[in-house]
Formats: structure tokens, sequence, C-alpha cells
């Protein structure tokens, strides 16, 4: 079992900056926060609270496009 390397209580900017290639996986879920001022303080779990997207899935998604890294 593969440990998640990213959390719901992790910044946007900080996933972001770790592993670029999750920005598509925002994009998929009509995240565009990925480039404004709020990334460097909410946090993902906060972000798909306001997004009304599910955070379990998305922190899924997440983690499987950097689990090769």
């Amino acid at each position: 079992m593969t440990e998640n390397k990213i959390t719901e209580d992790m910044t946007i900017q900080e996933v972001i900056e770790k592993y670029p290639e999750t920005m598509m996986v925002f994009s998929k879920y009509n995240i565009g926060c990925v480039g404004c001022l709020a990334a460097s303080f909410e946090r993902v779990k906060d972000i798909a609270g306001v997004h009304g997207t599910d955070v379990k899935a998305l922190v899924k998604d997440l983690n499987e496009a950097v689990q090769n890294k």
C-alpha cells in the first residue's frame, strides 16, 4: 500500500510547488485557484468545500497523479 504524498491539510500552493503535475487534476475539478493569492493559504479541503467537491476524491486523484514520483 502506498502512502499518500498529498493530504487535505496541505495548501494548494504547497501541492503545486512540490507536484506541478497536479495542476491538471485541479483543472479537472474546475478549481482555478492555482495561481491566485488564496492558493498560498487555502488548504485542499478548504477549496474542495468552496467548490462543492468531494475532498476524498480530489485527494485520491491528486495522489494518483504523483504516485510514480
